[in-house]
């Protein structure tokens, strides 16, 4: 992938529960280089009339964390994440957080003239998270209600930018950062490197 190049995928609509089997596995890279991280990490993404649905899969040896509180700072220990920006604008976008402990951050990222203003205060309504945790990697689900999003719902074909990423702090070794999109420079904040996602029917 060149730092030109935003990639698309396919969000696959199910009436009722979905099935992961039948989901393509999509893998991060290093945000900073491109290349295939020290530790893997792929997702699956689905939608149905009231959720988005997404599955990440994290290769990890030594799977840690201390943070249980909703809105701790998890980013600064091991974590994947969510960045969901419905509207396209580069204004705001929301980010969703969740660790080897199931513990939970959901923010909005609102653009100020200095940066990015976090806003700890929203909390997704309804939200819904799962982790298991293995002794060669852990799984995190999360179904995000589009009600608690705002005004914007979708429908097949429509189109949100977003970014699938992970924190991974391996024991005596630098903490690696991996996405789907990469920003190739060591932040993931960088809305205009966030892909696309195609809702499909």
């Amino acid at each position: 992938m060149t730092s030109g190049e935003l990639p698309r995928i396919a969000c696959r609509f199910f009436e009722e529960e979905q099935d992961w089997e039948q989901i393509e596995a999509t893998y991060l890279k290093d945000t900073v280089t491109g290349a295939k991280p020290e530790q893997a990490t792929w997702f699956k993404i689905a939608w149905t009339q009231r959720e988005l649905c997404v599955l990440f899969y994290a290769s990890d040896t030594d799977a840690h964390a201390t943070m249980t509180a909703r809105d701790a700072p998890l980013y600064e220990e091991e974590v994947v994440e969510l960045i969901l920006d419905p509207v396209g604008d580069f204004e705001s976008y929301f980010e969703f957080e969740v660790n080897p402990l199931n513990g939970v951050c959901d923010l909005v990222l609102r653009r100020t003239k200095s940066g990015y203003r976090k806003s700890f205060e929203w909390n997704c309504e309804g939200l819904r998270t799962a982790v298991n945790v293995n002794p060669e990697f852990w799984l995190a689900e999360m179904a995000i209600p589009f009600a608690s999003l705002g005004s914007i719902i979708p429908e097949a074909g429509s189109a949100w930018r977003a970014n699938f990423t992970r924190i991974d702090r391996p024991q005596n070794a630098p903490r690696e950062l991996s996405a789907w999109s990469p920003t190739f420079r060591p932040n993931f904040h960088v809305q205009q490197r966030f892909g696309w996602i195609d809702f499909v029917r």
